[in-house]
């Protein structure tokens, strides 16, 4: 190098990004990876976990392979990439052509691409591996990459297998992205990924202007009436999280009928059609998203300003991961739950059903119960956030701007009860038929 790091990295954000500075967590994770260290970052939602591997692309001599699970998101970033004139960047996955796919085979091989994006099923394959063993790879950035954990709230099998494949590419540097990990999740990754010693840049979850509350029901008429006002009360775009798709059916037709601009996203509709209903949300022609956990990872739609969960989710990851969509601007956004006690039967119903390995399974069944926990607590929603992933800020008691902080719950019988109820074994939940669970998810 010519000209020093600083300068260089100083240089490259004004001009090339647009950018003055970096944030604290940015710097942490761009030195760690400049220097040559494998590094795991945490960073929440919307605090610019792309820029931490694009700025070194532009530095490190090589190509940087980045690995997402999500086709709509790898072609969004590599034409942004393109278009910014940041990177020359390329793409390959299932949504390719023959044609387009042997032509970005061949600007790889012959071009020599900055930045290569793929699935992880595409980075298994022998061919694909071998085309990559003949360029020079600088760094493997791993996206999302609490997927690599089995005992992560998204785990993918297809992510097991990129510890094998980084040992057959001559075992490249690595950074891995997630917006989530307990202990255990960042333990597995680095298990996982063959790098005991990975460099761990955790900046924390918190985010002030997300206001945080759950809205107590008693029945399913109570929980409808309560989303119906909680849409029309609250301005801006929203999205609605249901566990079922025939919840999200109910809900989108609710929302419809009462005449609000809504569309609706789930694993049962065709593609083309969800495909559809997703650029109706986030061009603006539709208010609201009403979806299963299936419209999740990559969306980034900054200016949503409330997320409403209608079902309690089975862990307190999910829930991050989904509330956290909102407020990506920096821009106060609401994050409510629905909290109808008999809704934990639907994940109770889940864990039962589930073939995971006993020691997954229990574990699974404490996360859910801290859900739980969390849903009928009347303490400050984010010390219970930030107690549950291990992540304390100094000095921090309150938030004083969630429900709990501003409002105070009063301790009753009834809340005492239902606390109880919270915390009973499977073996004591009495399970509904399914058609009434409504078992239907994706």
């Amino acid at each position: 190098m010519t000209t020093s790091p600083d300068k260089q990295i100083t240089k490259l954000l004004r001009k090339v990004f647009g950018i003055e500075s970096l944030r604290d967590g940015q710097r942490r994770v761009i030195d760690s990876v400049l220097a040559g260290r494998d590094t795991l970052a945490v960073m929440p939602t919307g605090s610019g976990k792309s820029l931490c591997y694009q700025l070194p692309a532009r530095l490190l001599d090589g190509m940087t392979v980045v690995v997402s699970p999500l086709i709509s998101l790898m072609k969004d970033q590599a034409e942004r990439l393109e278009e910014a004139g940041i990177a020359s960047a390329t793409q390959v996955n299932s949504s390719l052509s023959r044609a387009e796919e042997l032509e970005a085979l061949e600007s790889i091989e012959k071009a020599g691409k900055d930045v290569v994006f793929c699935t992880p099923e595409r980075l298994a394959t022998p061919e694909f591996q071998e085309l990559l063993r003949q360029a020079a790879i600088a760094l493997v950035v791993i996206d999302e990459a609490h997927c690599i954990s089995q005992w992560g709230h998204d785990f993918r099998p297809a992510y097991l297998e990129i510890g094998a494949v980084l040992e057959k590419l001559g075992k490249p540097q690595v950074l891995a992205l997630t917006a989530t990990a307990t202990d255990d999740v960042i333990a597995d990754i680095r298990a996982q990924l063959g790098r005991p010693r990975m460099r761990v840049v955790n900046t924390g979850i918190y985010r002030p202007n997300l206001q945080y509350r759950v809205r107590q029901v008693t029945n399913p008429e109570e929980k409808t009436t309560t989303l119906l006002d909680l849409v029309r009360d609250t301005p801006g775009v929203g999205i609605v999280y249901a566990a079922t798709v025939k919840a999200v059916n109910e809900a989108y037709q609710l929302l419809r009928e009462a005449g609000e601009s809504v569309t609706i996203y789930h694993g049962r509709l065709k593609a083309a059609e969800r495909s559809e209903n997703q650029n109706l949300f986030m061009n603006g022609e539709r208010r609201v998203m009403v979806a299963t956990n299936a419209f999740g990872m990559g969306i980034d739609k900054t200016d949503t300003r409330f997320v409403i969960h209608l079902q309690v989710p089975g862990n307190l990851e999910a829930y991050y991961q989904e509330s956290g969509r909102a407020g990506r601007d920096g821009e106060d956004a609401e994050c409510t739950l629905l909290y109808y006690h008999d809704d934990t039967r639907l994940q109770k119903f889940f864990l039962m059903k589930s073939k995971a390995p006993d020691e997954k399974h229990e574990l699974d069944r404490e996360k859910l119960e801290r859900m739980i926990s969390y849903a009928q607590s009347g303490f400050c929603r984010w010390k219970l956030l930030l107690d549950y992933f291990g992540d304390p800020v100094p000095g921090f008691e309150k938030c004083c701007r969630c429900d709990n902080c501003l409002s105070p719950p009063a301790i009753s019988g009834e809340h005492l009860e239902q606390q109880e109820l919270g915390h009973l074994g499977l073996a004591e939940v009495v399970v509904r038929d399914q058609h009434q669970a409504g078992v239907a998810v994706g």
